[in-house]
């Protein structure tokens, strides 16, 4: 128990960091930052209170929104993570869900690929929609929501299978 919460503060601490001092000053192409941040509400341990991790993920998003002068899109986006989060969990993985017989490190790159690719491009959406805040916007916005997306799932999946040891 003392080891899973030392873990948890680590990767969040180590991710808070790289996204704040590395991905945060990255600008591809003018407007693409990749979100790997994100990772840490991913591989979060699937069995923990749904409370503490709603709250986690308000407060995820909070430092994020705190570092980058954002205003709470990110608190917000994180937010709707963490309420999808158990229906992507039951369509990527159905019956080992429902048993808690998932280990993220154990499941296919295929399961972890959807399991990443639908969590990180909802994120990413309503990050990007309440960002822009326009209607006009909307291919801007899509068009940065599925670049970006792409960007950061590559960088989960990657993260996740250099430290899947770790994360697990």
């Amino acid at each position: 128990m003392k080891n899973n919460v030392l873990k948890n503060i680590v990767r969040f601490v180590a991710l808070m960091f790289v996204q704040i001092y590395l991905f945060n000053h990255i600008n591809f192409l003018g407007y693409i930052n990749p979100y790997p941040y994100v990772l840490f509400l991913l591989v979060f341990p699937f069995t923990a209170n749904r409370s503490l991790y709603i709250l986690i993920a308000f407060l995820t998003g909070l430092t994020m929104d705190m570092f980058g002068n954002s205003g709470g899109v990110h608190a917000a986006a994180c937010l709707f993570l963490a309420y999808l989060r158990p229906l992507t969990l039951r369509f990527a993985f159905g019956v080992s869900y429902e048993y808690n017989a998932i280990k993220l490190s154990k499941v296919s790159l295929y399961g972890r690929f959807v399991y990443i690719s639908i969590l990180v491009f909802t994120h990413h959406l309503v990050l990007f929609l309440l960002e822009v805040f326009n209607i006009s916007n909307i291919l801007y916005t899509l068009n940065k929501t599925l670049v970006t997306s792409i960007f950061t799932i590559i960088l989960c999946i990657v993260f996740n299978i250099l430290f899947s040891r770790r994360i697990e």
